[in-house]
């Protein structure tokens, strides 16, 4: 067998830059549908303190459910909610006037598997252009460990 060559590099320095223009747009649809309470299939207003300036800075995010348990997957990578989200610790979550408050745990690479298969099948239409072409929503365990180390997974507590 040999080895899969890959378009992307995916390791803790990974952050996909591709399509912002396009993107940029619906993320601000999103994000004005969320905060009036309509959320599009599991849409949050993810809130998080600057790790600089303290100031919180916002983003639509999908939060993923699994058994009860709350996720939140970063497909782009290791972009600036993720950095600060590691060195705050904690968050806001808005769905319309409702905010709560939580504290996130990362996730080690191989505990990400179950949360990027089902991240991928419930979301590869909206994030699948993250991946290059290089992840589906029926890729192999061997493709979802691969790509772990550059799609940083939170435990939401």
């Amino acid at each position: 067998m040999t080895e899969r060559q890959y378009r992307q590099t995916y390791d803790s320095k990974r952050v996909f830059r591709g399509s912002e223009g396009s993107m940029r747009v619906f993320n601000k649809g999103v994000a004005a549908l969320t905060k009036l309470g309509i959320s599009l299939m599991g849409s949050r207003v993810l809130s998080v303190p600057g790790r600089k300036s303290g100031e919180w800075r916002s983003t639509p995010v999908n939060l993923l459910v699994i058994d009860g348990q709350r996720y939140l997957v970063a497909p782009r990578g290791h972009t600036q909610w993720v950095k600060n989200l590691r060195v705050s610790g904690t968050g806001r979550l808005q769905l319309g006037r409702k905010v709560e408050t939580f504290r996130a745990e990362e996730l080690a690479d191989a505990d990400k598997i179950p949360a990027l298969r089902l991240y991928l099948k419930k979301w590869s239409w909206e994030v699948g252009a993250f991946f290059s072409g290089d992840v589906a929503k029926d890729s192999p365990d061997e493709v979802l460990r691969h790509i772990a180390p550059g799609v940083p997974v939170f435990k939401i507590n």
